[in-house]
């Protein structure tokens, strides 16, 4: 059934954000010439990695110098990108990979293999459902880039503090599958997104 609600709603909201998704290609273009679009492989469900679909929001070859984003004004972001991260634009994309099936709506996020190769066997869990654009993590995290702002050595700070606790509530939901959660995850980001 949850399939079925992924299904209609990202279809819904791709066909109606489509003239949105035409402004944001050209803000993106016309800010800094290159793709309109991110890829990036992430791990999915049963370890199995899909390509993450996003509106680019960094300068071309970022990634290369770091996986993570720290602070708003990371200097690898790109003018657009500010406010395409800042509003979570940036993640509309993910509309189509959860039509076809690599992502749901609500489900933990997708990490880069580096840290999938780090979880515990216990960690793993989070493998066994199909990852999601939003979660109680999401929510909780929603300015996860600010925490590691503050931090000496950003990367250690999300291995060792951030990740787990993220996991940690993601099993909340993996334990809990069901409808009723489903649309309270989805109700909870939607209200923290326009309170945010």
């Amino acid at each position: 059934m949850i399939r079925l609600f992924d299904i209609l709603f990202s279809l819904f909201g791709l066909i109606v954000l489509s003239p949105l998704f035409l402004i944001v290609a050209v803000w993106i273009v016309l800010d800094n010439y290159g793709p309109v679009f991110y890829r990036q492989q992430r791990v999915g469900k049963n370890g199995n990695d899909f390509l993450l679909l996003k509106f680019r929001s960094m300068r071309i070859g970022a990634d290369k110098m770091s996986l993570i984003t720290v602070g708003e004004r990371d200097p690898r972001v790109t003018k657009a990108g500010y406010y395409l991260r800042k509003y979570k634009i940036d993640e509309l994309p993910q509309l189509w990979n959860v039509f076809i099936g690599d992502m749901s709506l609500v489900g933990p996020r997708p990490e880069v293999r580096k840290y999938v190769n780090l979880y515990t066997d216990e960690q793993r869990k989070v493998l066994s459902i199909r990852p999601g654009i939003t979660d109680y993590a999401s929510i909780k995290y929603i300015d996860e880039n600010r925490l590691l702002e503050q931090s000496s050595n950003p990367d250690k700070t999300y291995v060792e503090e951030i990740m787990p606790a993220k996991i940690a509530l993601n099993m909340r939901y993996i334990e809990h599958q069901t409808l009723r959660e489903y649309f309270t995850i989805l109700l909870l980001t939607f209200s923290k997104l326009f309170r945010h």
